[in-house]
């Protein structure tokens, strides 16, 4: 064993002790979770397996500060100012040693931090100095889902390189590769669509986005790319996300244990685990202070006014809502959370169809599972009245009334049908042409006249033909195809959403649309778009499907719908 001589580290001398000292003072708030690792962090300086020497991590912080220029809007081509989050975590990086055989403790580093916290730009000045400071001949890599997440970090050490060295004396870019002509170190990409991800030897790795890895094999490639080399650094940075049981929740499983104290094993001696999370969800809407807890740069880059547009947003969509308290706080969500509270659409209001009669109307239909319920229905609105009055046909065959998963959730299909909710068809599946009839029916008794008509990809054909045959067609947009995807379908999600909790969807308390609307789940992706899932296999959810193709159609028709039923015209 070596032996190293004794430093006595104070917050004067350390940003990791500094850091640490503000926290512990109350000068800067952090969640538990970091504060458990600082704590541990601390003690670490007094355990014989380690020394601390930050020579390799102060060259870096002055490279940072002294040369390197920031990349975005609004600070471009300004001097890199690094706050005391990021000294700390980049003393800590490269500080701890292994008193074996001095070589740096940590390989594998975890940030998970919220968004717009400046995570990949520290994140590409760390990789920039590691270029221009680390060992010659060093292989590093900017990796995450695909090509373009990869640029992210790539082009932002790129332009930082082009600031210090703009013509390309010391280094250069090519189509493969960032090189420095000095070191012949180089700075690639790698995503999980790259060729022959093994077999390589990388030193220095910035993995971004973990949250949308469903698998390893990028980590584990890297890893594994790792084995040979004496101080290699895998650097893991990203916000919470959706995706349920993916690399990163495993990630943050093992980030978790040794936090607590549940894994000292030799792995968990060489991963860093610094999370900026908050301790409860409550939290966040009781106590705005509390904020900074997972935006660490709040007030200094990322704004306040940023935030508080946001929950407020959030308070009124369930979408957003997911969105932002994941990517804004990482507070993780459940995959299969209902998109409605029971109060947004379990109220009194009911209307008699007879008050439309010679009315127009919009239309929507799913027609996703012809063995199983199938859903139509029209909007009709009044003059001066925000309300939107939805009137439901369902379908079902008759193999499917009694023969169902969902009795144990209420459903009574049988006594449904009895009620006039349902119609029955004969045989294992429903004739689409009967849902075409409904439509031409409401005209037969009661004048009212289907303007247009919403409807999805699947299994159309027998009901565009029978449409046809009563003289609406998709070729003079009397018919639209609406695909059942969240780029197409978030924003109409969001508005029937407001229009429940607002009490402007009357749907005549439809027994059939309530169980449906108690089933519908929700779906965000990373772009915060989303879209209705189904909470549970068994249970239906398609006059909540429907519902949303109904707003999609009025959004993109509203006006001219609007402007025909004040007229009243036919």
């Amino acid at each position: 064993m070596l032996i190293q001589s004794k430093k006595i580290w104070t917050p004067d001398n350390s940003f990791l002790l500094n850091y640490h000292a503000k926290i512990e003072c109350g000068e800067i708030l952090v969640g538990q979770e970091l504060w458990l690792e600082l704590q541990r962090l601390k003690e670490d300086f007094s355990d014989d397996r380690y020394f601390y020497d930050t020579e390799n991590a102060l060259a870096r912080i002055h490279f940072m500060e002294h040369c390197i220029r920031l990349t975005k809007s609004p600070y471009y081509n300004q001097p890199m100012i690094l706050m005391d989050w990021q000294k700390a975590f980049v003393e800590t990086v490269y500080s701890f040693k292994m008193a074996e055989n001095s070589l740096d403790r940590f390989k594998k580093i975890l940030l998970l931090i919220a968004r717009k916290n400046t995570k990949s730009e520290t994140c590409s000045a760390v990789g920039l100095s590691e270029f221009f400071l680390g060992n010659e001949g060093s292989d590093i890599v900017c990796s995450s889902n695909d090509d373009s997440q990869a640029s992210i970090v790539y082009d932002a050490i790129d332009t930082m390189r082009q600031l210090i060295d703009p013509n390309d004396l010391d280094s250069k870019r090519n189509q493969r590769f960032i090189l420095n002509k000095v070191t012949n170190t180089k700075i690639f990409k790698l995503s999980d669509r790259t060729r022959n991800k093994e077999g390589r030897n990388i030193d220095f790795a910035i993995v971004d986005e973990i949250h949308e890895m469903k698998t390893n094999i990028i980590g584990k490639s890297i890893e594994q790319s790792q084995s040979l080399k004496q101080n290699p650094k895998f650097i893991m940075i990203t916000t919470e996300g959706f995706v349920v049981d993916g690399y990163l929740d495993k990630e943050l499983e093992k980030a978790r244990k040794i936090i607590h104290g549940e894994d000292d094993g030799a792995a968990a001696q060489r991963f860093l685990p610094w999370l900026y999370t908050q301790d409860s969800e409550q939290e966040i809407w009781q106590n705005k202070k509390s904020w900074v807890k997972s935006n660490p740069t709040l007030g200094i880059v990322k704004r306040w006014d940023y935030l508080e547009e946001q929950l407020d947003v959030a308070q009124s969509s369930k979408a957003d809502r997911i969105f932002v308290l994941s990517k804004d706080f990482n507070i993780k969500q459940n995959s299969s959370e209902s998109w409605l509270n029971i109060e947004d659409y379990d109220y009194e209001a009911v209307f008699d169809i007879e008050d439309f009669r010679n009315c127009i109307c919009l239309g929507a239909v799913d027609l996703a599972e012809t063995t199983d319920l199938i859903c139509a229905k029209i909007m009709l609105m009044k003059p001066n009245d925000r309300t939107k009055y939805i009137y439901t046909r369902y379908f079902m065959p008759e193999s499917k009334i009694d023969e169902h998963d969902d009795k144990n959730a209420g459903a009574d299909y049988r006594e449904w049908a009895q009620n006039d909710f349902i119609t029955v068809t004969e045989g294992d599946d429903v004739e689409l042409s009967a849902v075409a009839d409904w439509f031409y029916e409401l005209y037969v008794n009661y004048g009212i006249r289907l303007w247009k008509c919403g409807y999805d990809q699947k299994f159309s054909h027998e009901f565009l033909n029978r449409m046809n045959e009563y003289g609406w067609y998709k070729q003079n947009d009397e018919l639209v195809m609406i695909l059942q995807n969240a780029r197409t379908l978030s924003n109409a999600m969001k508005l029937c959403e407001n229009e429940l909790k607002h009490r402007f969807i009357n749907y005549n308390q439809n027994p059939v649309d309530k169980f449906c609307l108690k089933n519908a789940g929700i779906y965000v992706d990373k772009y915060g778009q989303c879209m209705c899932i189904k909470k549970e296999t068994a249970k239906r959810i398609d006059g909540a499907v429907t519902l949303i193709i109904l707003y999609e159609m009025y959004r993109r028709y509203r006006s001219e719908f609007r402007r025909l039923t004040d007229n009243g015209t036919i």
